[in-house]
């Protein structure tokens, strides 16, 4: 591992979703699910998920960049949910589902816009890309229960229908990139 970690916060719908996704790529570290981006302290899970908060639900984790470069982890990021739907994703509907990046970099910052702009210039979805790209603030981790719930609770419905489908896809994208206990 190398000496230089560096942070990296994303939302995109549910932050189970988004964790599951990433946990499996080698070179990231400390995957944590947890609320960004909203106007209270310590906000609990049963008011984010009210829209009550202002906050997202997303992930937080450590990456190796000789291993895994920013770049790479915005594309799995736009790979992985509708960056087109406005506070939507899927049936999961609020401004807690909103798709964002949140930087703790002016190149993270700017490789995210320039990500943005090649997409929709490429027109690789069907509409225009509402990602928001917004300064990382405080960033507060979920109640335990929500620690590593894809993996904890496979069998569950909304794991067998909304998650399942996301990590085959990034088995069948990434597999030289994830983490051979993931394969």
């Amino acid at each position: 591992m190398s000496e230089k970690l560096e942070k990296a916060t994303f939302a995109n719908g549910c932050f189970w979703c988004t964790e599951a996704v990433f946990q499996r790529f080698k070179g990231i570290y400390n995957v944590k699910s947890g609320y960004t981006g909203g106007f209270i302290k310590n906000p609990p899970y049963r008011e984010v998920c009210q829209g009550r908060t202002g906050h997202a639900e997303g992930i937080q984790f450590d990456y190796d960049p000789s291993i895994i470069s920013y770049q790479e982890l915005l594309q799995v990021f736009f790979t992985t949910h509708d960056p087109t739907t406005l506070n939507r994703q899927g049936n999961d509907v609020g401004t807690q589902y909103r798709s964002a990046i949140f930087y703790h970099t002016e190149e993270q910052k700017q490789k995210a816009e320039n990500f943005i702009k090649y997409l929709d210039s490429e027109q690789v979805f069907d509409s225009k890309i509402v990602t928001e790209v917004t300064k990382a603030e405080v960033f507060y981790p979920a109640e335990e229960e929500h620690d590593s719930y894809y993996n904890k609770n496979k069998m569950q419905g909304y794991c067998q229908f909304i998650i399942n489908p996301k990590v085959n896809k990034i088995k069948q994208l990434y597999q030289d990139k994830l983490q051979e206990v993931y394969l």
